[in-house]
């Protein structure tokens, strides 16, 4: 019994570079997080891809790659903006059951809708109501399945534009031709455990039982994954935040540790900011600087749950003094917030002083989103407030009320 659609849009950030600029239609498009030969592709477009530009490819070598590539910078905000019309699209056609990412959202077919030919009328007008009120740039692809995870299998068999249903009768013949990093879960590392557990393809991964994949995987993970190629049709595991954090290429101009060090201080404040919408504590930092050629540094340290910048900072400038000194380059830098805890469960120290800082943030929290971002700030980002705008992370949809720029 079919399930499940999901509906996976293809070269994202491209497509709606090409649907907002015409002048890049039919192009090979490259997306950088900042316009510096230095930084990568965050994103390609088909026509790009079809030269060997990927993610991840440095733009001096996309264009050695492609001759004529359009090289444009990330707009967060844009993105955002055609994700909600996307959403809305869909809505329009078959309600959304969940949204997995900026460009990927699930829909569970009801009734009628789980009969083949329905289910594949239903794909056909999901993409042309795309189409006609979004605009003809914006492609995805459809998987159909009898759950979640062989429906977003199924939307990565056929790219781009494509349309995939995987019925019971298919299974496990239609996934042989996968491998093992093509299986949602499956990353480098889970794919060396699966690898020294005997386990070294799709045929592998089906034969092998519930036990054997729950040693794998070390926890119950394993017999979900038993379950799910299969086609059962599971509960979601519950899960909760495990981070807020803001990373940034530094432009040229910014590869100096004074300007780093600034470009942390907005990090920090950002996802400071986030924290608190959130209705979270953070209880540990981690920092990253990577550099052109040495390697990257990294510090982590624990700290008494907060969400109170000034402590936040407090402790950044902590961990910055103990970083080692580096005749190199800092090409990105990254700040993280770990071991978070919901603030209404949480007990104060009765020594603790941040309590008195609290209607602060809230002050400058309120006149931010009143006159709009960085009317009010912290000084140690001052050198940095054009620096590190939006961006999005996989499965975090910035909130454009609290993390836009603008």
């Amino acid at each position: 019994m079919l399930r499940s659609l999901y509906v996976d849009f293809n070269s994202y950030f491209a497509s709606v570079e090409q649907q907002a600029e015409r002048r890049l239609r039919g192009q090979p498009v490259c997306v950088a997080p900042v316009l510096a030969e230095t930084t990568c592709c965050i994103a390609a477009s088909y026509e790009a891809k079809a030269f060997g530009v990927k993610t991840g490819t440095p733009i001096h070598e996309a264009r050695k790659l492609c001759k004529g590539i359009q090289v444009v910078q990330a707009r967060p905000a844009l993105y955002v903006e055609y994700h909600h019309k996307l959403v809305f699209a869909v809505e329009s056609c078959t309600p959304v059951e969940a949204v997995y990412s900026i460009d990927e959202m699930h829909c569970e077919l009801t009734g009628s809708q789980r009969l083949r030919a329905n289910a594949e009328t239903l794909a056909a007008k999901i993409k042309r109501t795309i189409y006609d009120t979004v605009g003809s740039e914006l492609r995805c692809s459809i998987g159909i399945a009898p759950n979640l995870f062989l429906a977003k299998t199924a939307s990565n068999m056929r790219k781009p534009d494509g349309l995939t249903v995987i019925e019971s009768a298919d299974l496990p013949e239609c996934l042989y031709r996968l491998a093992l990093r093509d299986i949602n879960g499956v990353g480098r590392q889970m794919e060396k455990r699966l690898n020294n557990a005997g386990i070294h393809s799709l045929q592998d991964l089906w034969a092998a039982d519930k036990g054997k994949l729950a040693r794998a995987w070390g926890s119950i993970e394993g017999e979900r994954m038993y379950a799910k190629l299969r086609g059962e049709w599971l509960l979601r595991a519950p899960s909760a935040r495990a981070s807020v954090g803001h990373s940034h290429v530094l432009a040229p101009e910014l590869r100096n540790d004074p300007a780093a060090y600034s470009v942390l201080h907005r990090l920090l404040q950002k996802a400071a900011v986030r924290l608190r919408s959130y209705g979270l504590l953070a209880g540990a930092m981690q920092l990253k600087v990577k550099y052109l050629r040495y390697p990257s540094w990294h510090a982590q340290l624990r700290f008494d749950p907060t969400a109170d910048t000034l402590s936040l900072t407090d402790v950044l400038d902590l961990m910055w003094r103990d970083k080692p000194a580096v005749r190199d380059d800092p090409l990105a830098v990254g700040v993280t917030l770990t071991r978070l805890s919901e603030a209404a469960h949480h007990t104060p120290s009765l020594f603790d002083t941040q309590n008195t800082r609290s209607a602060l943030n809230t002050t400058v929290d309120k006149l931010n989103a009143r006159f709009g971002k960085n009317a009010v700030y912290y000084g140690a980002a001052h050198n940095a407030l054009q620096a590190a705008p939006m961006r999005i992370a996989f499965g975090h949809i910035p909130d454009l009320d609290t993390e836009s720029d603008e």
